[in-house]
């Protein structure tokens, strides 16, 4: 395509608007043309059509009207558009709705005018900004993040006057230093003034859509009217070929388009390259030696590329310092490309958890068992108003528990999502349960202590790596690794090289590439001359790792077999013959491989390790002590526990998505018989598989019966827990082999099962399941290079609560950033704890949480490993002081419930100053009652470290109990708060000296 369209451009130079097939040859193009000196402007391939909901569309939306706004206020030299078919179909919004405003230093702001202003342009009204097109008004703190911008801004106000504006970090949601004279605004959607935004009010509401909501961001486009223009009208436009066969296929999918197709199928081609070839260049330098008459130019975004190709010091070559990829030859020409193919852009996982915790939610507390979280209290106690969070448990008992002590409760997570008990208050049988987790605990973590330190001991195989070798095998990949692939790759060699018994850990999500650093250390092992064993704990992922990895390592010689039930006895016997015999280089199978026996075994790879029963464990145990080991896992470590065990495994973790996986679109709708039909019939027409998620074993036989009558051809397989597992497993694989249609199951697909032809997913009474369960389920589709889709279906729109409504909404919104990931990645964090665990401990957790049985867990090691002096100790504050964080500072309960929950994390007084800093940057000028609360949490951390057990006052007198019993009495000048507060921490840090 670049051939034809070099010489075109060279000859005709006088196209605005350039039609392409998709993203990819946008992409090329756009290389092309800026190498010829245009201004390419590339717009997205936006596949959408009229009247859809474009909520799931908003990175599609907004890199659209980012292009154009580029194109209307950048009056480049050269410009041309670049517009996939799809994007070239629907109407653009015209040059008058890119309006743009400014704010600066001093300049005097009217609120509710900016407020307005703000709404119309299409900007979304959160408390904390997690994405491009969001603001938040907080007192005199404004944070905004325009369109257009790589980092949102904080605004604070001197009554009505910008007194400074600076940028801020999305992830800490701290500020720079650095402050800025001016910024300009521009629209998140369309720059709407009140008449318009009235106009299009109207618009949307007249249009036939099933969207969930009905807004300016689900289908403000649709219905801006004269305001919007098609493209192929404005502009003089060429088509880069011809596109008769993605006509059809569109006229076939889609009505109402006939007069913009046929407008397409009029545009001039561009012709077929008669002078010019593009070449896939291989060797470079003996490339550029053969055309040495030609002129010679080469591309590289850097100096460090040149270097990297030893081409530095070539005389007579034309060097141009830039991205994009032109590879091309003509008779008295030739271009190359340095640049590797550009990565998708990844946004980065928000840190600050926002729905840590919810009303409803079960939680633990270490001392009284598992209750059900009612949300903050102010309450007033002695006098001061204080904030406590309320617990409610059995028989209508309720606990508060001071905010400063929030350390001692956390979400409630059970073995495979079990339902909690409600514990009885003051039975004290919560604390005998405690106690036997505890004892059991002790015995595993001196089992993973002793087994460290005998594998120390061990001399180990020093597995060589030919780096040669590994770069062809690496490059046969035929996708570039990810930053995190690289580092675990460079992390395994060295374990591999050292002499020492590895045992690594490497955890990510299913298909973020484990099995690909995996086969790297088979690889590396096999041709170093031992054997390799990859042990999977069900019969489905044997299948699956078996055809993978023989694929890759047969080209390269590495003689591959495989041990599962479906293995006959004879095939059974001669592949263990050739074990003994070293004649197979590595061998795939489930716990059968437990038993074998091998000529030269040094390399075990474990996946999902603690799916396998006990007795399986026992056998593994032996053979796992002399040898290298790795372990994969789709959980993440959680970071406490990561920390405990550092110095006794290692660890490797993917946490980046590959560059061609695309991520799932959501939608949110109606449950609608009509939709079904649709959304199934679109994947079956792709050749593709769906995913139909209904969580009620009763009726799920009605609800087959119920799909077969809609569409009587579909092949549909049901599964649920009461399926024996023989059975679900051989069916799975029948799915997976293309036996059905559609897998009609509860929500036991949400985790291991890997079927990259499965892409829509179906979820009934989505309101029913929690943020983290739909994200959950919503990563087992989309797992390959093909756009996966998600619907989250809800029987009755009207009945649903605001808060519902909202987190559907996030959901659809943002494919995978949020609250929603950050709360699934926290639910998978703490269930990873799993995979150390030895023993099955599922009665355990059960009763007291995984949350707590991992600090448990944690605190053991640390006690074994001599790295703890004595137990935490838990100071009483009762003094009459009104502190709390004011809902007038941090106006949403979420909000401040996390920041209670980070400073009653706090260890030292600096952390805490930290938060305060941070706060202070965050919501402006702190208040009387949240200064004291700060100052409670630092009064606090000061008297754990004195061995101090309770501060109380009364009036002007303050006593201070120690462990040992001794009192001491302070007064203060009077009994005003700052006074009390003021004498309490003078006393602390004098003794503290």
């Amino acid at each position: 395509m670049q051939a034809r369209l070099y010489e075109y451009f060279i000859n005709t130079p006088s196209a605005e608007l350039l039609i392409v097939r998709d993203e990819k040859e946008a992409k090329e193009a756009g290389d092309l043309l800026d190498f010829l000196s245009y201004t390419p402007i590339v717009l997205p391939d936006f596949r959408v059509h009229y009247g859809e909901d474009l909520r799931p569309y908003r990175e599609e939306l907004t890199a659209l009207l980012e292009a154009l706004e580029r194109y209307y206020h950048h009056r480049q030299k050269k410009r041309i558009l670049i517009a996939p078919l799809r994007t070239a179909l629907i109407a653009w919004p015209k040059e008058e709705l890119f309006a743009k405003m400014s704010l600066a230093f001093a300049q005097q702001v009217d609120l509710n005018a900016l407020k307005e202003r703000m709404l119309h342009w299409g900007y979304s009204f959160v408390e904390v900004i997690q994405e491009k097109g969001e603001v938040s008004f907080r007192g005199d703190i404004i944070d905004i993040f325009p369109v257009g911008s790589s980092k949102p801004y904080r605004i604070s106000l001197f009554d009505d006057e910008i007194e400074s504006i600076r940028r801020f970090d999305l992830q800490s949601q701290k500020s720079e230093k650095e402050e800025l004279e001016e910024i300009i605004l521009r629209p998140a959607l369309f720059g709407l003034d009140q008449v318009r935004y009235t106009k299009v009010q109207q618009e949307i509401a007249k249009i036939k859509s099933d969207a969930f909501e009905r807004d300016l961001f689900s289908l403000g486009l649709w219905a801006l009217g004269e305001m919007a223009e098609l493209p192929l009208e404005c502009y003089r436009a060429v088509a880069v070929c011809d596109l008769k066969e993605e006509i059809a296929e569109i006229a076939s999918l889609e009505e109402g388009l006939d007069g913009v197709l046929e407008s397409v199928s009029k545009l001039p081609v561009v012709p077929e390259a008669k002078r010019t070839k593009e070449i896939a260049p291989t060797d470079i330098k003996t490339l550029i030696d053969f055309h040495k008459e030609k002129r010679i130019t080469l591309l590289a975004a850097n100096e460090a590329l040149l270097k990297q190709a030893d081409l530095f010091d070539l005389q007579g070559i034309e060097i141009l310092y830039r991205e994009g990829i032109v590879n091309l030859i003509t008779s008295d020409r030739l271009i190359l490309s340095l640049n590797r193919p550009r990565r998708k852009k990844r946004r980065r996982k928000v840190t600050i958890v926002l729905d840590e915790l919810r009303p409803g939610d079960y939680v633990v507390h270490e001392n009284y068992g598992v209750g059900i979280f009612q949300g903050l209290k102010s309450t007033k106690v002695l006098g001061v108003v204080r904030d406590f969070v309320e617990i409610a448990y059995q028989g209508e008992d309720r606990l508060l528990v001071p905010v400063e002590n929030l350390e001692v409760i956390d979400r409630y997570v059970g073995e495979g999502g079990a339902l909690a008990v409600v514990d009885r208050l003051g039975k004290g049988s919560f604390q005998r349960l405690k106690a036997k987790a505890r004892e059991k605990l002790f015995a595993i973590a001196r089992e993973i202590v002793e087994i460290a330190a005998k594998r120390e001991l061990i001399e180990a195989p020093r597995i060589s790596v030919d780096h040669e070798e590994i770069a062809l095998f690496q490059n046969d990949a035929g996708f570039l690794y990810t930053e995190d692939q690289v580092k675990s790759i460079e992390a395994i060699f060295g374990a591999l090289r050292s002499g020492h018994v590895m045992d690594m850990l490497l955890s990510g999500d299913v298909g973020f590439g484990k099995t690909e650093v995996a086969m790297n250390a088979i690889f590396a092992t096999v041709k170093s001359g031992y054997q390799a064993a990859f042990v999977a704990p069900t019969t489905l992922l044997v299948s699956q790792h078996f055809k993978s990895l023989r694929q890759r390592m047969e080209p390269y010689g590495i003689k591959i077999a495989k041990l599962d039930r479906f293995v006959t006895p004879a095939q059974k016997r001669e592949v263990l013959r050739k074990l003994r015999e070293g004649t197979i280089d590595l061998c795939i199978g489930t716990h059968a491989l437990f038993g074998a026996e091998f000529a030269n075994l040094a390399l075990l790879i474990l996946d999902e390790e603690h799916k396998f029963g006990v007795k399986q464990k026992e056998k593994l145990k032996n053979l796992k002590e002399h040898l290298h080991v790795l372990s994969m896992s789709a959980t993440p470590i959680p970071r406490s526990l990561n920390m405990a065990l550092s110095s006794i495994k290692q660890y490797a973790q993917l946490l980046t998505p590959p560059a061609e996986r695309e991520d799932v679109r959501t939608f949110v709708k109606a449950y609608d018989e009509q939709l079904l039909k649709e959304v199934i019939l679109r994947e079956k027409r792709r050749g593709g598989q769906i995913f139909f998620i209904h969580n009620r074993i009763a009726s799920i036989e009605a609800k087959r019966k119920e799909l077969q009558a809609l569409l009587p051809d579909l092949k549909i397989l049901v599964l649920h827990s009461k399926v024996p597992p023989a059975t679900t497993e051989k069916e799975i694989l029948a799915f997976e082999e293309g036996g059905y249609d559609l897998l009609l199951s509860t929500s036991i697909v949400e985790s291991g099962i890997h079927l990259p032809n499965v892409n829509t997913m179906i979820v009934e009474e989505a309101d029913r399941f929690g943020m983290a369960d739909l994200h959950q389920l919503r990563g087992r589709v989309g797992r390959g290079a093909r756009q996966g889709y998600c619907y989250f279906l809800v029987r009755k729109k009207e009945s649903l609560s605001e808060e519902s409504k909202k987190r559907l909404l996030a959901l659809e919104s943002n494919s995978y950033l949020g609250s929603g990931s950050v709360l699934a990645y926290h639910d998978l964090e703490i269930r990873g704890g799993g995979n150390l665990i030895g023993e099955a401990q599922s009665g355990h957790i059960k009763n007291i949480g995984y949350s707590l049985y991992l600090k448990m867990l944690e605190d053991a090691i640390n006690q074994l490993m001599g790295r703890v002096g004595s137990e935490k100790r838990e100071v009483e504050i009762k003094l009459s002081v009104s502190a709390y964080l004011s809902p007038e500072t941090v106006g949403e309960d979420r909000v401040r419930l996390e920041l209670y929950r980070r400073l009653s994390k706090c260890q030292s007084a600096a952390e805490v100053y930290e938060i305060e800093e941070e706060m202070i940057d965050r919501f402006g000028r702190l208040d009387t009652p949240t200064k004291q609360f700060l100052e409670i949490i630092v009064i606090k951390i000061l008297a754990a470290s004195q061995k101090i057990t309770q501060i109380s006052s009364y009036q002007q007198n303050i006593t201070v109990i120690y462990e040992e019993e001794r009192k001491e009495y302070l007064k203060a000048p009077s009994r005003d708060d700052d006074d009390i507060l003021a004498t309490t921490l003078a006393y602390l840090r004098k003794e503290g000296k």
